[in-house]
């Protein structure tokens, strides 16, 4: 339910001035290896645009492309291939009957398709609720991986009841990156399985040459799993100084913005974007912890942002959808125009520092097509 209180001209940028000082407990050992264990695992690529880091005055700045991760356009396989190999463990420890089983998600196009894949990969069935919203090549491309589809005309968070009330019959597993009462334990191990990235960029960070990590992340949030991830490996073990955290979303749906603004957990109506990836109307409620206290800010960003970072994306070699150009597009709109140079300080930008953009998915994720990238 959307929270009728916050007001319909509510800014569209927060700051938290001691995020950097806070800290949690690390990311758990071994998801790193799992992810090296699978067939076609391979880092993917940490670009540097030179001609980005002139734009905004700062020294680096680094594009982590998730455009083809285990052989799908997004980096969501990352974390639904180590919550199904630990869900699917957990199953049968329990001394559930061996066979095969459904796994249920709701999706706006990424995580759906990385649950369906692997629930192929493992011999399992997938059904997956996609909302209004998404375009038909993604959802034909969630299909194509071998998955029911049920189209919801409500938005993402009504797909998200409907999963998990389809996930209540004998022989389904819920595998859902929102952290819901009662629901947390598969939720947190997808959290997890994210850190391989922020792993694998420090390690690329360091051959660049930069050995006090970044002084920026910048990163895409829908419910705020893949936040949750950054949070705690910055948070939990820095190296070096610790980064400012950016956290990006579509004006359409500011879930995090507006929740961060008014110091609480709330839902908000979504409308349209082409972000369809970010169009959620309610934060994981097991993220919301570390986004209050581990972000040092919050932008959203309108589909123009968005389609002029692609752009300048694609110009640099870097196939980016439109969540993924969301990163640049937030930093673009946090360092330049009204109160840039507020903005510039809260965020500890100056001249010598080295900013990573979070580029989380590529052009064919949305729309997607049923090929593998």
């Amino acid at each position: 339910m959307a929270d009728d209180s916050f007001p319909s001209h509510a800014p569209s940028w927060y700051a938290r001035p001691d995020a950097r000082a806070w800290r949690c407990a690390p990311a758990p050992a071994g998801v790193r290896a799992f992810h090296r264990s699978l067939p076609g695992h391979a880092p993917t690529p940490l670009t540097e645009l030179p001609v980005l880091a002139t734009e905004f005055g700062v020294g680096r700045v680094f594009v982590k492309d998730e455009s083809c991760r285990l052989g799908l356009p997004a980096f969501k396989a990352l974390g639904a291939s180590w919550a199904v190999h630990r869900a699917l463990a957990e199953r049968a420890a329990q001394g559930a009957e061996p066979g095969r089983v459904t796994l249920v998600a709701a999706t706006d196009g990424n995580h759906g398709r990385a649950v369906a894949r692997m629930a192929h990969r493992h011999g399992h069935a997938a059904h997956i609720f996609v909302p209004r919203g998404v375009h038909p090549r993604a959802v034909a491309a969630i299909a194509a991986e071998g998955a029911r589809v049920t189209e919801v005309a409500g938005p993402y968070d009504e797909a998200v009841r409907l999963a998990a009330e389809a996930a209540a019959a004998p022989g389904t597993l819920l595998i859902q990156d929102t952290g819901l009462p009662g629901y947390e334990r598969i939720p947190r191990w997808i959290v997890e399985g994210y850190s391989t990235l922020c792993a694998e960029t420090d390690e690329q960070l360091t051959a660049a040459g930069v050995t006090e990590g970044p002084g920026l992340v910048a990163v895409p949030v829908g419910v705020g799993s893949l936040a949750q991830a950054v949070v705690t490996h910055y948070r939990g073990s820095p190296r070096g100084h610790a980064p400012a955290l950016l956290s990006v979303e579509p004006e359409a749906a500011p879930c995090v913005l507006r929740s961060l603004t008014l110091g609480r957990l709330v839902s908000v109506t979504t409308g349209e974007t082409v972000m369809a990836g970010l169009n959620c109307g309610t934060p994981s409620g097991i993220a919301w912890p570390h986004l209050l206290a581990g972000l040092d800010a919050a932008i959203a960003v309108t589909d123009d942002d968005c389609a002029r970072a692609g752009a300048d994306l694609a110009a640099a070699g870097v196939s980016s959808g439109p969540c993924g150009a969301a990163a640049l597009a937030g930093l673009r709109a946090a360092v330049t125009g009204t109160d840039a140079a507020d903005r510039r300080t809260a965020l500890g930008l100056g001249p010598d520092s080295v900013v990573v953009l979070l580029s989380t998915e590529g052009t064919a994720a949305n729309p997607g097509r049923p090929a593998a990238c």
